[in-house]
């Protein structure tokens, strides 16, 4: 697997809307289902990359931190599960539970919503703030497998508390870094 570095969405870019399955509840969720009005992460994930692997344990602890906070999440899985099987809906939910994600975790089989967000790396992580416009596009941190680096979420944890506080989206934002998004 070839690392890939996010596309980088341009800042005020309103979120593309979607309405996909959660796999863990069965219910169909829109965009607007998850919106906040203080602000939402929106994360391409799925469930054999080292990557998203590593940083697990860090996103859930992030999500129940700044859910506490009035900020909303959601995870979507764009990756084609043809040829990844281990990406498919059946496994997303009993990764999802086995992880505790605290967030949907829903399912893009046609990977029309991937290409709406120009998600290309699993992460990819997207804030948009209470009117729904970019806010933040990048890393969790600059932790990845084997680099030492320890996992504190510090990238979005600072994005996440500049946006409650009101203030600008930070100037140096990293693009995230992963497996590509197994395309069809």
């Amino acid at each position: 697997m070839a690392l890939t570095e996010s596309n980088m969405m341009q800042p005020g870019t309103s979120a593309p809307s979607f309405t996909l399955p959660d796999t863990v509840s069965g219910k169909a969720i829109k965009l607007a289902d998850i919106l906040s009005d203080k602000g939402s992460v929106v994360m391409f994930l799925c469930n054999h990359c080292p990557y998203v692997l590593h940083v697990n344990p860090e996103l859930v602890r992030v999500a129940k931190d700044y859910q506490a906070k009035g900020i909303s999440f959601v995870a979507i899985s764009s990756n084609d599960a043809e040829k990844y099987p281990q990406d498919g809906p059946g496994k997303m939910k009993a990764h999802a539970r086995e992880v505790g994600y605290p967030f949907p975790y829903l399912y893009d089989e046609t990977q029309e919503v991937a290409k709406a967000y120009d998600a290309a790396c699993t992460p990819d992580i997207y804030v948009f703030d209470g009117n729904g416009a970019l806010y933040y596009r990048g890393r969790l941190d600059g932790s990845r497998p084997n680099n030492d680096v320890p996992l504190t979420g510090k990238d979005l944890r600072d994005a996440l508390d500049r946006l409650l506080a009101g203030k600008p989206a930070p100037e140096q934002q990293y693009p995230s870094a992963g497996c590509n998004i197994k395309w069809k």
